[in-house]
């Protein structure tokens, strides 16, 4: 087939090289475009476009789609079969819905209508879900409504990070993209409504989503925030007025009784009071401007106080 290729991060590039490895041609490739990153601010290449060029793809990366004239032009000279997006990042126009006779297929790292929006993964992760997958649906005007293709399911274990089922699910999405071209290719595909009522929003994640709140949170619920939200926005809360960070935590069984947002160090480990009764120790912690330190050492480096808590 012939294909437009729409993609940015890590997430879509086994699915760029599934399609020219299957010998698709690829005949455009667009993501976002370059952006500033590390402590220089040094502009970086998405990781689509450095695979793209490794490729010796054709690369756009135009800064607005809707009312892109130019853009517009070169992808009506491709007419492509199909526009593939993947994690892509923009909101796809009508015209470019409306474009390639096969339409525009999406690869989304959930089991639709269940968690619709930027990060499926991560808050499927962070509501304990135990089974997530990937599903390959045909794009609409609405967010991630479409009529869906194919589907995978996988389960999460107990102690899974959204951050180890990245590249997992980006796999097998790459696998389903090529399966799904096949099919619809055969004619053996039915595109298939989704039942509206069963749908659940995963939107883009803020800074505030990795606050800690020791009286609405139970241990696990907060264990859960944390593998769905690592790396970024993890874990924090306050403590002495500074901003803290629960690099490692788990839950625990037994232990002292603690009100919500306490600290108490009497086993050996630091240990935090929950909502219901439950208990985190937190394994690995750092205070803003201080070094990363087990959570046992914090305690004793900064002197931690009885009736002291987190905020």
């Amino acid at each position: 087939m012939k294909l437009i290729f729409c993609g940015t991060p890590e997430f879509a590039v086994p699915s760029l090289q599934a399609l020219v490895a299957a010998r698709h041609e690829v005949a455009l490739v667009l993501t976002q475009p370059d952006r500033p990153a590390g402590r220089k601010l040094e502009l970086q290449a998405p990781p689509i476009k450095q695979l793209a060029l490794s490729l010796g793809l054709r690369v756009e990366q135009p800064e607005k789609l809707k009312t892109n004239a130019e853009l517009r032009a070169q992808l009506v000279a491709i007419a492509p079969d199909a526009i593939i997006v993947v994690a892509y990042g923009r909101i796809i126009p009508e015209w470019m819905l409306a474009l390639p006779r096969l339409g525009c297929i999406n690869v989304h790292g959930s089991l639709l209508p269940k968690y619709r929006g930027a990060a499926p993964i991560q808050w499927a992760v962070a509501n304990g879900e135990t089974v997530t997958g990937i599903t390959t649906m045909l794009l609409n005007a609405g967010l991630d409504t479409g009529d869906t293709l194919l589907t995978h399911s996988i389960s999460i274990s107990s102690d899974t990070t959204s951050s180890q089922l990245y590249p997992q699910l980006a796999t097998i999405g790459a696998e389903l993209l090529l399966q799904t071209l096949t099919g619809l290719a055969e004619g053996k595909l039915t595109p298939q409504p989704q039942d509206h009522t069963q749908a659940t929003l995963a939107p883009i994640l803020t800074r505030d989503d990795g606050r800690l709140l020791p009286e609405q949170h139970t241990a696990q619920q907060a264990y859960n925030r944390w593998r769905g939200f690592s790396p970024w926005p993890g874990a924090h809360a306050l403590f002495r007025g500074k901003r803290f960070l629960l690099h490692a935590l788990h839950p625990v069984a037994d232990g002292p009784a603690l009100a919500p947002g306490a600290l108490d160090i009497s086993t050996g480990a630091l240990l935090l009071g929950l909502a219901n009764n439950t208990l985190l120790c937190l394994d690995e912690v750092q205070l803003e401007g201080k070094p990363r330190l087990p959570g046992a050492q914090f305690a004793r480096d900064f002197q931690l106080k009885p009736g002291e808590r987190l905020e």
